[in-house]
């Protein structure tokens, strides 16, 4: 198996799971229905990262800057004084866009290019060494077709990798269902999938995390059981043995 540095999750049954992070510089999709998690565990593990050093950049394609900031505001691992440091950086990729003059609705080859380009240089110029794209679902409605999509993420995890930074790009799927991305390429393209998903127990929706691949890792596909708790963030149990 592969020899990786690791990037330190800051979850601790993650890190545990895969012999004390992600690997460094990996792209990880983090697919699931809606509410099951994605936008609070990317910010966690880049909150979590600010912590030990490693500045982050969280570009935002969902919702605006001051929704993160207050929906996320009300777990203890986020402290805006991550951003106001420089630590963290969280923003609005739409604003990116606009001010480029980019096509609205559908990129160019040349528009997709630019904003590889501007994504690339921003996490160069800020020294970021965690990249989170909130939703690649959402940036991949403006490319036109299958070969750009696998393009611009392929250029985009080549890059980031060779600075180090380890990318996590959500992706919103149909509730209730087992696939990885909307336009069923991302998931061939990307190093690590982490699938958030939920199970009705007794009435209830309890929301579960599988490792679904990482290369380079050993790992068991088991799923948990995933809470999100103000004081302590994600936790993870596994399904049998959970008792939140």
């Amino acid at each position: 198996m592969e020899s990786r540095d690791r990037c330190k999750t800051g979850i601790e049954v993650l890190d545990k799971e895969f012999g004390g992070g992600f690997p460094q510089g990996a792209t990880i999709l983090i697919a699931g229905g809606a509410g099951v998690g994605k936008t609070t565990f990317c910010m966690e593990f880049c909150a979590n990262g600010a912590k030990y050093g490693e500045k982050g950049v969280f570009l935002t394609a969902t919702e605006n800057v001051n929704k993160i900031k207050k929906y996320q505001g009300k777990y203890n691992f986020f402290n805006e004084n991550l951003i106001k440091t420089g630590q963290l950086s969280i923003i609005d990729i739409w604003n990116i866009s606009d001010k480029l003059g980019l096509n609205y609705e559908r990129y160019s080859l040349d528009e997709a290019n630019i904003l590889f380009e501007v994504i690339r240089d921003i996490s160069k110029e800020l020294n970021a060494k965690r990249l989170i794209i909130d939703s690649i679902t959402s940036l991949c409605f403006r490319l036109q077709s299958r070969e750009m999509i696998r393009d611009f993420i392929f250029k985009l995890g080549s890059s980031l990798t060779a600075l180090k930074c380890t990318t996590l790009l959500t992706s919103e799927v149909p509730p209730r269902s087992y696939q990885f991305s909307q336009y069923e390429i991302e998931e061939f393209i990307v190093d690590g999938i982490i699938f958030l998903g939920d199970i009705e127990r007794k009435g209830d929706l309890i929301r579960t995390l599988q490792v679904v691949k990482m290369r380079g890792t050993d790992h068991s596909q088991s799923k948990y059981v995933l809470n999100m708790n103000v004081e302590n963030g994600i936790e993870l149990a596994p399904m049998l043995k959970a008792n939140f």
